[in-house]
């Protein structure tokens, strides 16, 4: 368990507490235990009520969360999710809807689920209550029409946690067994967890997955050929093609592919369709070449709108993990992240990268502690002395800077001059009209010390659209200035979307792996971002935090020179 859980389950507990009107003092206790979590840079589970009161914690708070760790319960959390309807708590997870208009929902229209609360918006009743305008009521029917749509689907880190644990356990039983569909083409949210198995018949699958604790099959829904099911905690979709040793290796690089990619054929060949349809298949190299195809990693097998540039001009040399040099776009607890700057620089020297690119937030975002000019100093002092400590080690003096409502930066000149490189993102308002956010963004990549684009559009997948922006014309801005665009590669933004990183390598923009981290355990997030610039054929040569230290500091040089 992650200080990030931990903190998220204290979150909602607190939000029950609030949801239930329990005594102030109390949810006072827990929200300053949060402030104590998230400051308390190493991990919670590791320490003893002493070292939790060291951390700032209170000793009832120590003791809760030992007890937690060692028991597996939270009573208080058990206690409120007993008396709370389970769909109450999914109305929760509305944005911008707090827990005392919940409450007021709940108590007062009786509405206890997301489907209630949808007949009661389009009814017009909600905005019969107190506190609840006519606008707020379209919001919220806004955002549950949202939520529904994307209940049972999952972000891909989470899914590919379910997928690799069912290829352990089919891989202990000795069942070969592979990923397919949007699982195989690393798409950023999947529907259906879908695997291909090599097994003689589905009566033999459907025997061995009814020893398997995640997945309930649904024998009405299968057939023949395929198992299907769901997974338990989730109601995701589960499908499981079954193929016999003959047939395993078409079946398998059929359901690794989009409908579209099928139709893909070199000049004077077959479609990849017919050759699967009409010849004999040795291996996935001997699809494509009897198709007149290179041969498309998985990742790579859309349509032709976004790979077809592939199949003429060859598959370039794909970015891997161990191209990564450094990490760029990070927070440490001098605003809102939860370990001290060197925690956050040793760390990632012990990993075997070569520099740090610290970006707090900036003064704009007081709700994360946002740097005063003060701090900035502070923390340029900081980082000048560890630099000489931990050499060649280097940390780069970053911010994140805001975007502010007219397009500007939110320092004066003199104070952006001092930073070593800047990612320049929108954090509010995020309700915008494409033309407002687009012409926003535009005038931030034009100012001279912007060096990335953060998370262009906004977005938490599963959890909030993003603003709309016009991509072309952004990207085309960032190629004519100079700017680096970010794949935020936190598993909830995954922004800049693969579908336009495509665009952006041909417009010769320079991509970074940014993963946005707050902690430590953070960095590893530059893999799902990582993903995200494979599908979109991105080098390494075209990433940005894959420049070794030497030309990282040439290339923030010769930016600031400009």
């Amino acid at each position: 368990m992650t200080n990030k859980d931990i903190i998220k389950t204290f979150r909602l507990l607190t939000s029950l507490m609030e949801l239930h009107g329990a005594n102030q003092f109390k949810t006072r206790a827990y929200s300053s235990a949060i402030q104590s979590m998230e400051n308390a840079g190493t991990p919670l589970i590791d320490l003893d009520n002493d070292g939790l009161m060291e951390k700032g914690l209170s000793k009832t708070m120590s003791e809760k969360l030992t007890t937690w760790f060692q028991t597996g319960t939270l009573a208080d959390l058990e206690e409120l999710e007993e008396k709370t309807p389970a769909g109450v708590i999914d109305m929760m997870g509305l944005s911008g809807v707090g827990p005392k208009k919940i409450a007021a929902l709940w108590k007062e229209l009786d509405i206890d689920s997301l489907d209630k609360l949808q007949t009661a918006c389009e009814e017009n009743k909600v905005q019969t209550l107190k506190g609840f305008a006519a606008k707020t009521e379209a919001k919220i029917l806004q955002q549950v029409l949202f939520l529904k749509e994307n209940k049972k689907r999952l972000h891909y880190a989470k899914a590919e946690v379910y997928a690799k644990d069912f290829l352990k356990f089919m891989d202990d039983r000795g069942i070969k067994t592979v990923m397919s569909g949007e699982l195989s083409l690393n798409r950023e949210v999947i529907d259906t967890l879908s695997f291909t198995v090599l097994c003689e018949s589905t009566a033999a699958v459907k025997g061995i997955i009814d020893e398997y604790s995640a997945i309930e099959i649904d024998p009405k829904a299968s057939s023949p050929l395929t198992v299907r099911g769901y997974l338990i905690d989730t109601k995701s979709e589960v499908v499981i093609f079954v193929a016999s040793e003959k047939e395993f290796t078409k079946l398998a690089f059929q359901k690794s592919c989009t409908p579209e990619h099928l139709s893909l054929k070199g000049a004077d060949h077959p479609s990849i369709r017919e050759v699967l349809n009409k010849e004999e298949i040795t291996s996935e190299e001997d699809i494509y070449q009897k198709a007149g195809l290179p041969f498309f990693p998985p990742e790579l097998r859309e349509g032709e709108e976004y790979v077809g540039s592939f199949a003429t001009k060859g598959i370039p040399t794909l970015v891997e993990d161990q191209d990564l040099k450094g990490s760029l776009h990070n927070h440490s607890d001098y605003s809102d992240g939860q370990n001290t700057l060197r925690e956050m620089a040793t760390y990632l020297k012990d990993q075997g990268y070569e520099y740090l690119g610290i970006s707090d937030h900036s003064k704009t975002a007081f709700y994360a502690n946002g740097l005063s000019v003060e701090r900035i100093e502070q923390q340029h002092k900081e980082i000048d002395e560890l630099n000489k400590e931990l050499a060649p080690f280097k940390i780069f003096k970053g911010i994140e800077s805001d975007i502010l409502n007219d397009g500007s930066l939110d320092y004066d000149e003199d104070v952006l001059a001092s930073f070593d490189f800047i990612v320049a993102s929108i954090h509010s308002p995020l309700t915008m009209t494409k033309e407002v956010a687009t012409a926003r963004l535009i005038k931030a990549i034009e100012h001279p010390t912007t060096t990335i684009l953060g998370h262009p559009t906004g977005r938490l997948l599963l959890r909030r659209e993003g603003y709309p922006i016009d991509h072309k014309a952004v990207i085309d801005a960032c190629a004519k200035h100079g700017v680096v665009i970010e794949i935020n590669s936190s598993p909830w933004r995954l922004d800049l979307d693969w579908r336009w990183a495509k665009y952006a390598l041909d417009q010769g923009v320079k991509l970074s792996l940014n993963p946005d981290a707050h902690a430590v355990e953070g960095y590893a997030d530059m893999h799902y971002g990582l993903l995200v610039g494979r599908k979109a054929g991105l080098t390494k040569e075209m990433t940005l935090n894959a420049m070794s230290l030497a030309e990282i500091e040439d290339y923030f040089t010769s930016r600031k020179k400009k």
